[in-house]
C-alpha cells in the first residue's frame, strides 16, 4: 500500500473514496464536511440525519457522490470526543478506513486529519493513523490455492492520499508515514513468520531468516549444536532432544558508531511445543506454532533497526528448538545443566521456554549489556491473569519497567505490570537441584515464571514480557490486527529505543 502526502484540499484529491473525519459533539457540519455536504446539495447532512449518525468513534456512513465530486464515494468516519482522542484511537481509525474501502469496493481513499491539530498533534496522529492502515492490509496469503489468489470480487485498499495544505506540516507528515511504514513492514514480517506452519518454520528456517537480515549494519553470528554444546547450553539442548529437527542458537548484533547504550534483547524461539513427553491435550495444541512469537518479534525488530537509524547497540539472541515426544526426549525427573552450571529439576516437560530462556539469558548477559529484555510465550497463568490482549511485565528494575510501559503505550501494544513478590521464589527451589521448572499448583504461575528466570540475568537491569495472551489473536477484537500472528512487540520495542 502507498500513503502519499498532497498539499491539496481534500476535495480535490485523486481517489475513488472521499473520507471525512468529524468529532462528536458538533452541531453542524464545518470545513472540509460543509464543502462536501455544499457541492453535494445538503445530501451529505440528509443522510447522517435519516440514518441517525453518531460520530462515536470508529461509526461510520458511505453514500455515493453521483458524479459531483471527483471521488466515487464518501465516508464519514467519526472520532469520537475530541478532548479524548489519543494516538492509539487513531491507529484503530486507520484500521477501520481499510475495512470501509473493502466494503466499498474501493482501492483508493483520500483523507485529512482535523483541521485544529496542533503540527506536533499532526505529526504524533498521522503515524498513528497510518500505522493502523499498514497494520490492517496485512493478509497471509501463503497456502491459499490459485483460485483463492485469482478472486477478483475481493478488492484491497492500494493507496492513500493524507491531505495536508500547510507545507511546513505536510513535510513532518512525510516524516511520520515513513516511520509508520517501517514499523508496520517489521510487524508484518514477525506476524509472517508466526503465521508459518510449524513443518515450515523449523529451528532452521528461523535460523535462515535471520540469516536474510544480515547486512553492512546488522551482523550475525550462529550456533549450531556443537557450539551450543562447547558453551555449556545443555538446557536448551535437552529440550530439543525429542525432535529430529536440531537445535540451533542465533545472535544478531546492530552496532551503530557513537552509541552510548547496549541492550540485548532475548526471545522465546520454541517453532512447534507439543509439550514434549507432558503432551498437551489436542485443543491445546492447535496453534502451538505461536511458541516462536518472541523470537519472531526480535527478527522483527532487527528489520527495522537499520532502516531506522536508531543510536543505541542492540544484541538480539535466541535459541531455536523444537519440543516434541520422541524416543530420546527429556522427562519429567531429568536434571538438566544450564550454561552458567545452575541445575533444573526438570518435573514438566511442557513447561520448557524458561528451560531454553535460562541458557539464552546466561549468553546475552556475557555481552555486558546495559539492561536485557525477553519476550516470550510463556505462561498460560499470565492470560488467565491478564486476558488475550494485555502481556504482562515482570522486572528487576523500576525505571525500565516504566519506560516499557511507557512505550507500549505509545504503541498500542498493551502492557501491564505483575509483582515480583518475593515469597514467590521460593516455589522455584528444588530439593535435588537448584531450581525446579513449575512452581507447584499455588498459582501465580507468570510470576513463578519469573522467578525461575531471574538468576540468570543477575544484577543486570532486566525486564521479562509474557507475551502468550497478545502475541496470537483469533477474535479480531482490532482492525489493525486481522486474525493469527500480531506480530506483538516490535513497535514496542522499537518506540522504547528511540527514547533512550
Amino acid at each position: 500500500m502507498q500513503i502519499d502526502i498532497l498539499q491539496k484540499d481534500l476535495t480535490r484529491a485523486p481517489a475513488e473514496l472521499l473520507v471525512l473525519l468529524v468529532s462528536l459533539g458538533g452541531s453542524k457540519l464545518t470545513g472540509d464536511a460543509a464543502l462536501v455536504d455544499a457541492a453535494l446539495d445538503g445530501a451529505l447532512s440528509r443522510s447522517m440525519l435519516e440514518d441517525g449518525f453518531e460520530a462515536k468513534a470508529g461509526h461510520h456512513l458511505v453514500l455515493p457522490t453521483m458524479g459531483k465530486l471527483k471521488a466515487r464515494k464518501i465516508a464519514v468516519v467519526g472520532l469520537g470526543e475530541r478532548k479524548r482522542s489519543t494516538p492509539d484511537q487513531m491507529r484503530r481509525i486507520g484500521g477501520c478506513l481499510v475495512k470501509i474501502a473493502q466494503q466499498a469496493k474501493v482501492e483508493s481513499l483520500a483523507c485529512r486529519l482535523p483541521s485544529d491539530l496542533s503540527p506536533r498533534e499532526s505529526k504524533t496522529f498521522a503515524q498513528a493513523l497510518a500505522e493502523g492502515l499498514f497494520l490492517s492490509v496485512y493478509r497471509f496469503h501463503t497456502y491459499h490455492g490459485t483460485q483463492r489468489k485469482k478472486d477478483t470480487s475481493h478488492r484491497e485498499l492500494k493507496s492513500v492520499v493524507l491531505c495536508e495544505p500547510r507545507a511546513a506540516v505536510a513535510k513532518q507528515l512525510k516524516d511520520s508515514v515513513s516511520m509508520a511504514r517501517i514499523m508496520g513492514e517489521a510487524t508484518n514480517y514477525a506476524r509472517d513468520l508466526v503465521n508459518l506452519a510449524p513443518s515450515d518454520m523449523t529451528p532452521s528456517r528461523m535460523a535462515e531468516e535471520a540469516r536474510k537480515l544480515a547486512s553492512s549494519s546488522v551482523k550475525i553470528a550462529t550456533l549450531d549444536v556443537a557450539k551450543m554444546e562447547a558453551l555449556g547450553m545443555r538446557a536448551a539442548l535437552a529440550v530439543a532432544r525429542g525432535s529430529r529437527h536440531e537445535a540451533v542458537g542465533i545472535h544478531l548484533s546492530y552496532e551503530p558508531r557513537g552509541a552510548k547504550k547496549r541492550v540485548a534483547v532475548v526471545g522465546k524461539a520454541v517453532t512447534f511445543d507439543s509439550g514434549g513427553l507432558s503432551l498437551k491435550p489436542a485443543d491445546k495444541m492447535m496453534t502451538m506454532k505461536l511458541d516462536m512469537a518472541g523470537a519472531a518479534a526480535v527478527l522483527g525488530l532487527f528489520k527495522a533497526l537499520s532502516e531506522m537509524k536508531i543510536p543505541v547497540e542492540v544484541h538480539g539472541i535466541f535459541l531455536a528448538v523444537e519440543n516434541m515426544p520422541g524416543g530420546d526426549a527429556y522427562r519429567p525427573g531429568d536434571v538438566v545443566t544450564a550454561m552458567d552450571g545452575t541445575t533444573i529439576e526438570v518435573l514438566n516437560t511442557d513447561a520448557e521456554g524458561r528451560v531454553t530462556l535460562a541458557d539464552a539469558l546466561t549468553y546475552a548477559k556475557t555481552f555486558e549489556p546495559d539492561m536485557l529484555i525477553d519476550l516470550a510465550t510463556l505462561t498460560g497463568a499470565c492470560i488467565v491473569a491478564l486476558g488475550e490482549d494485555v502481556a504482562g511485565i515482570m522486572s528487576n528494575d523500576h525505571r525500565l519497567t516504566r519506560r516499557l510501559l511507557s512505550a507500549s503505550e505509545e504503541a498500542g501494544e498493551p502492557l501491564w505490570e505483575l509483582p515480583m513478590y518475593e515469597p514467590y521464589a521460593e516455589l522455584v527451589r528444588s530439593k535435588i537441584a537448584d531450581l525446579k521448572n513449575i512452581g507447584g499448583g499455588a498459582g501465580g504461575g507468570a510470576i513463578t515464571a519469573a522467578f525461575f528466570l531471574k538468576p540468570f540475568v543477575g544484577s543486570t537491569p532486566w525486564a521479562h514480557l509474557d507475551i502468550a495472551g497478545p502475541s496470537y489473536t483469533e477474535r479480531e477484537t482490532r482492525p489493525d490486527q486481522p486474525y493469527g500472528g500480531s506480530g506483538y512487540g516490535v513497535r514496542l520495542l522499537l518506540r522504547f529505543l528511540q527514547r533512550l
